[in-house]
């Protein structure tokens, strides 16, 4: 069984194209794969590993200047889901955007799980998924506003559109695990928006601590890993992944005549040129002779517009 863990900290780096070398160099000795992000302001990202090469990449990132209270959350997987280990150095950790938000001044006040349920449930709270809108639709809470947008980039446009339809409200954010409402909670609070709440650890924390039958949470949680979705309890989901744009398919998406595995799906199918698919049907030929082989292929796990 190996450990996933899933961390982001903000805190100012001034340099990280010094820490992303010692750091790959770590995580590649240990056998740890997934993708690690570095900015001025601060690392995010998932790695997957053994128990003890997961151990010693947080420590290793805890020992980094200002890291030291970092905060991670961990789930399992059977079979390793990612296919190499990547340390980027980005502008952001997670891209919004907003050069003057600043999580490390102001967030919206955290929620523990145990206590969501009371908030989002109060009359004059309105909940808003800051998720893209394909992870929306595989799952998301009750009665939260979808805004629909492509990337979390999109936000903060859509908030300038539609923020008056949230007056005299409380305003209940949430994300995966909690990085993006770092940053939205501030960039509301920028806007003159007083009282914003944030679901501390994000979906994951909330699916790992509040029980089932309890919960308000309806479908499955993506992931940008292989897992492609989880559950309550963290249990691994029911989606599969378009393997051309990185998207959830269900089941029944897989049947559709636009799916072809590994090449296309009814998302994306209009997305790419027949160059494009041409490129990612022979990727696919050499991820299925690599399987008939008994060995990995890379390109099975790569998303061809990183």
């Amino acid at each position: 069984m190996l450990t996933v863990a899933a961390l982001y900290h903000f805190t100012p780096f001034p340099d990280p194209d010094a820490i992303k070398a010692p750091l790959a160099k770590l995580a590649c000795s240990q056998g740890v794969k997934g993708t690690l992000l570095l900015a001025r302001e601060g690392i995010n990202g998932t790695i997957a590993g053994t128990r003890q090469g997961i151990d010693a990449v947080l420590a290793h990132i805890r020992a980094l200047p200002g890291c030291q209270g970092l905060v991670w959350k961990e789930s399992t997987a059977t079979e390793m889901p990612f296919g190499r280990m990547k340390v980027r150095v980005k502008p952001e950790i997670v891209t919004m955007g907003q050069p003057d938000v600043d999580p490390l001044a102001s967030v919206g006040h955290y929620v523990e799980p145990k206590d969501w349920n009371d908030l989002i449930s109060a009359p004059d709270v309105a909940v808003i998924d800051t998720r893209n809108d394909y992870e929306v639709e595989i799952g998301t809470f009750d009665g939260a506003v979808d805004p629909g947008t492509r990337s979390f980039r999109d936000f903060p446009a859509w908030w300038q559109q539609n923020k008056h339809r949230f007056h005299n409200k409380r305003i209940a954010m949430f994300c995966t695990g909690g990085i993006r409402c770092e940053k939205s909670t501030n960039y509301l609070i920028s806007q003159g928006v007083e009282d914003v709440y944030h679901l501390q650890g994000g979906i994951l924390k909330y699916l790992e601590d509040v029980p089932e039958a309890d919960s308000k949470w309806q479908g499955e949680c993506f992931v940008f890993d292989q897992r492609v979705s989880l559950g309550h309890g963290l249990r691994s989901g029911s989606y599969d992944m378009c393997h051309a744009c990185r998207r959830p398919l269900s089941a029944q998406d897989k049947t559709r005549p636009e799916f072809e595995e590994g090449v296309s799906c009814h998302r994306c199918l209009p997305e790419y040129s027949d160059a494009d698919r041409a490129r990612f049907r022979e990727r696919q030929r050499q991820v299925e002779l690599a399987q008939a082989r008994g060995t990995d292929h890379i390109g099975a796990v790569l998303n061809p517009k990183a």
